[in-house]
């Protein structure tokens, strides 16, 4: 297993060193389009305007969708006023942490650039940073959810465990709800769940 592991970290090493080296003798070009077009400022700008709107619209949506899912647990488990601040508690938890400006889906590419330009020590500690963060959201959600469920009657807690998960509670088909099947990996987490 050691073995293993030592030449997945060589073969990932040689990867970032090939692509550090890559990313310093490529020339200069125009910038570009997806099909090797030059793009204009004008069109860069409407590009990233279309960018952020349907990212708005996307937000919208899934605010709308965690608002009707939240409204459907909380009319399924026939919560009392002494379990409202715990259930309000439970749903902030899962929400998502806010980006820094210029982060998330349309991340300039000059920070994609000064990321691939640090050396690959320094890269992979910003990946651990991140996957901490990761790990302190998560804890903070389970920590809301453990305060959450003990509030709640036997009854409650069949009623919670028995529904889809969606961000983090009740029974789920995989990977926080998936997306389209069961699972995140379809057909092949469905069988080997069964």
């Amino acid at each position: 297993m050691n073995t293993l592991r030592k030449q997945i970290l060589v073969a990932l090493a040689a990867v970032g060193f090939a692509g550090a080296a890559f990313a310093q003798t490529a020339p200069a070009a125009a910038p570009e389009g997806r099909h090797g077009h030059a793009v204009t400022a004008e069109q860069r700008a409407a590009h990233q305007a279309k960018r952020a709107a349907h990212r708005a619209e996307f937000q919208a949506k899934r605010a709308e969708r965690q608002a009707a899912r939240a409204a459907k647990l909380r009319t399924d488990l026939k919560l009392t006023a002494q379990q409202e601040p715990a259930f309000a508690a439970f749903l902030a938890a899962g929400k998502p942490a806010a980006r820094p400006q210029g982060q998330g889906l349309g991340k300039a590419t000059g920070e994609r650039a000064r990321f691939a330009a640090l050396p690959a020590p320094q890269r992979m500690e910003r990946m651990v940073e991140r996957q901490k963060q990761r790990t302190a959201r998560m804890e903070a959600r389970l920590a809301a959810l453990n305060n959450f469920y003990a509030v709640l009657t036997p009854e409650q807690k069949k009623v919670f465990d028995s529904q889809p998960m969606h961000g983090g509670f009740g029974k789920g088909r995989g990977h926080g709800g998936g997306h389209g099947g069961p699972g995140h990996h379809g057909a092949r987490s469905a069988a080997l769940q069964s």
